[in-house]
């Protein structure tokens, strides 16, 4: 097995798992079985507990692990579904260290940082790649190389080459250099130290990656190679493109690819890359645009809602258009002073409406108004998660007769609950206890739109993620369809439980009205769209050539 570490340095969020996840994508198309794992120096188990402003979204994995969002990069590019145990902690590790020394797995040891801390790092490595079946593991350690917290995961993949061989093992280090208009010059100067600061812990890169906003001249990388004692042909340019997946096209163009290859010892193969030619020749050259209003609370952080951004452009690569999203605050249209004119004029330039998953009472008002106006207006709708609690409260209300519904999440004196905790969630303690997480299997009716989507007109099963507390209320599912709601998708129930859980809804009548309980943007990919999401474009696509 060959493992390739990337760390990074001078700032954090600098790309390191785009640039992981791209290396990754040029390794699949030549043929080699590759995983990717990210290592999170925080203390927290995983990422479920984090706010979205914080640290962007969580993902989902399909064994129901909450993650950092870098894993969702790694699904996307690789097409592959990472294994659990594929996100490591510190919390995790040090978690696990405790646990074999209060069983005496230790013996007799006093338990430290090296060897015992390392050891364990190490072992979640090789055996995320172990559960993979990988050829090639690439290990992202998130941070930057002078954080105290990383200090240990340093160590760790230092001791891989001298218990791997260095014909196994390859470092790369992504570093930042950036332009100073005052004086029109790159600075290498960042860069300089930060190698220098990684040398200081042991490892001596094999690849340093620049992050820079055009790309590197020429004297600026023999620059770099000088100071930093990599050859000047291991040196490569990540500079800004126009959306990410031109990524992995200019850095094989690099030739980082063939650089690989040479240092870990890899046959040449040439690799094919048509699936990421095909997607950016379509988002410069599209056919037709659309516009989509995502209605949310994490606004403000884009990153809150990375996995569906990057569902609506698989959506418009799959109809040859370019998505544009309008953002939304919910808690504006939330706002009693705003009227119902007021929510007209700020969605109805939208071809598309969709409401995202989110947790708590902020903005659920604004929400519950922008699904009111597309079902009235005609305009396609997506509901994930909370967008499909928001839309059944919505219908509850307005055409089923029942007055202030509400969800328990909310207002738990609520007179209709039409969202609620099931009976055998309630007596479950801990975050995430109560949560039906990862893969969850839905029956889907025949004749109905979203059966359609998903490519089983007869009906049929299909497997979405999951990441939600509440659900549908079943003492009201025949008064919602008695209105006209239609429920097109239920749990079979898994394990004695979830058996006729609301997964799906729509109303027949509207163009395109569509909700999920599950999160499919968490399974799309650029080379295959999620089903609702590619129908959600169309659907917009459609209402732009309907005359108004």
């Amino acid at each position: 097995m060959k493992y390739i570490f990337v760390t990074g340095g001078v700032v954090s969020s600098l790309g390191k798992g785009v640039a992981s996840a791209s290396l990754g994508a040029l390794l699949r198309a030549r043929g080699y079985k590759v995983t990717a794992v990210k290592i999170d120096p925080y203390i927290n188990i995983d990422a479920g507990t984090m706010r979205p402003y914080e640290h962007g979204e969580c993902f989902v994995t399909a064994s129901g692990a909450e993650t950092d969002l870098d894993i969702g990069n790694y699904e996307r590019f690789l097409d592959l579904d990472i294994p659990a145990g594929s996100n490591i902690t510190t919390g995790q590790v040090y978690q696990e260290v405790i646990r074999k020394e209060r069983a005496g797995d230790y013996l007799s040891q006093t338990v430290q940082v090296i060897p015992h801390v390392t050891d364990e790092i190490k072992r979640r490595v090789r055996a995320a790649g172990e559960r993979a079946g990988a050829e090639i593991v690439l290990i992202e350690v998130g941070g930057t190389v002078g954080d105290i917290e990383s200090l240990p995961f340093l160590e760790a993949i230092r001791q891989f080459k001298f218990d791997e061989g260095d014909e196994n093992v390859l470092y790369l280090h992504l570093t930042l250099v950036p332009y100073l208009g005052t004086s029109n010059e790159f600075k290498t100067k960042p860069t300089q130290h930060s190698v220098a600061e990684l040398r200081s812990v042991g490892i001596s890169p094999d690849i340093v990656m620049v992050r820079s906003k055009e790309k590197l001249p020429p004297e600026i990388t023999r620059k770099i190679a000088a100071f930093t004692s990599v050859r000047e042909n291991r040196v490569f340019s990540s500079f800004d493109v126009s959306h990410v997946y031109e990524v992995p096209l200019a850095l094989e163009e690099q030739g980082l690819g063939k650089t690989v290859e040479d240092i870990l010892g890899l046959e040449r193969i040439h690799p094919n890359l048509g699936v990421w030619q095909n997607a950016v020749k379509t988002i410069k050259q599209p056919a037709r645009e659309v516009t989509i209003a995502i209605a949310g609370k994490y606004t403000a952080m884009p990153d809150a809602y990375l996995s569906l951004m990057e569902s609506l452009t698989h959506a418009g690569i799959a109809n040859d258009a370019k998505v544009n999203i309008q953002w939304v605050n919910a808690e504006d249209l939330a706002d009693p002073s705003v009227t119902d004119a007021d929510v007209k004029a700020c969605l109805e330039g939208a071809d598309g409406i969709l409401v995202p998953g989110g947790f708590g009472i902020r903005g659920i008002e604004g929400k519950i108004r922008a699904a009111q106006y597309a079902r009235e207006s005609g305009t396609p709708y997506l509901g994930i998660c909370l967008g499909m609690q928001i839309a059944v409260i919505e219908y509850a209300r307005h055409k089923a007769g029942l007055d202030g519904a509400n969800s328990a999440e909310f207002d738990e004196y609520a007179p209709h609950k039409v969202i609620d905790l099931m009976p055998e969630q309630l007596e479950v303690a801990g975050m995430g206890g109560t949560m039906r997480l990862g893969d969850w299997p839905m029956d889907l009716q025949a004749g109905t739109k979203i059966a359609e989507l998903y490519g089983v007109p007869q009906g049929g099963t299909v497997r979405e993620r999951h990441r939600h507390r509440f659900e549908v209320n079943p003492a009201y599912t025949q008064q919602l369809k008695d209105a006209g709601l239609v429920i097109s998708g239920v749990t079979p129930g898994v394990e004695g439980r979830g058996a006729g859980l609301v997964e799906t809804i729509e109303i027949p009548e509207h163009p395109y009205f569509v909700a999920l309980q599950a999160h499919p943007e968490f399974k799309s990919r650029p080379m295959r769209p999620s089903p609702p999401f590619a129908g959600l474009i169309k659907a917009a696509l459609d209402a732009q050539a309907r005359p108004n």
